[in-house]
């Protein structure tokens, strides 16, 4: 029960699911709602798969029109809520301030100048690789472009759980102070589940999976890095840009394999 309740926090946290019940927002709760960061992450990309899956198959629109709908979808889902922290984030990394007037500028509720390009161009580039992958469309897809939001709900749990903390204050490190040392252990079975259901349906997916695993290891490895260089550590803001600059990447990794694997 305390893992299905940590479950609908992160659809009233995370998600544009209208869930109007007050959920308990005890540690033991949120410990599990770190927990099932990933699961979340599988429910939108299967909302995702599916309406691809639905309108290549049975609607007349275009590809570009198709395309459209599933880049809207990266957005509407969510609510928008990782890209307010890739805006504020972005603000205060083009400040080129020290890592304390960066904290102060992410906590301004105003929006700056490179707040609004970088999120220009990350939206621009995003639509590039999903109107290709889209045009490019294989049975394989659906599976990677699902996986993709779990993956990078995986990243968020880790920095969550294991980076130091830029302030003491906020969402961060509220579910922080929740965590324990075991809050990460399910998503090695997470991770392990997937990657058998992948090889059963086909090696090539499994392949293709591992692949993008590899890649979201390797960023994580460049955010445990940089985060600390230019924040002194995680907040809410820079946990929601980490979400969106993972799954750019993701996004990136899976339109290089529509050209020179899966085509």
């Amino acid at each position: 029960m305390s893992a299905l309740i940590g479950f609908l926090i992160n659809l009233q946290f995370l998600t544009v699911i209208p869930l109007k019940k007050a959920l308990p927002m005890e540690k033991p709760f949120i410990h599990r709602a770190i927990q099932t960061f990933p699961l979340v992450g599988v429910l939108l990309g299967l909302v995702m798969g599916a309406v691809l899956y639905a309108m290549v198959e049975w609607t007349p629109f275009s590809t570009l029109s198709i395309a459209f709908v599933l880049w809207l979808l990266t957005i509407v889902l969510t609510g928008g809520l990782h890209l307010d922290g890739w805006i504020d984030t972005s603000d205060a990394f083009f400040s080129y301030q020290d890592k304390e007037r960066r904290l102060e500028i992410m906590k301004d509720s105003r929006t700056g100048a490179f707040g609004v390009i970088s999120v220009i161009v990350l939206l621009a580039m995003r639509f590039l690789f999903i109107y290709e992958i889209v045009d490019r469309l294989t049975v394989w897809s659906y599976f990677l472009i699902i996986i993709m939001p779990f993956l990078s709900k995986c990243v968020m749990g880790y920095l969550l759980c294991k980076m130091p903390l830029a302030k003491q204050e906020g969402l961060g490190a509220f579910f922080q102070s929740a965590a324990r040392k075991n809050s990460l252990h399910v998503y090695w079975l997470y991770l392990l589940a997937s990657a058998v259901i992948a090889f059963v349906l086909g090696t090539k997916l499994g392949i293709l999976l591992m692949i993008l695993m590899i890649a979201s290891g390797l960023f994580l490895l460049f955010l445990k890095k940089k985060i600390v260089q230019w924040y002194g550590g995680i907040t809410g803001d820079v946990l929601g840009a980490s979400v969106e600059g993972v799954e750019l990447w993701l996004w990136f990794i899976l339109w290089l394999l529509h050209y020179f694997v899966t085509g």
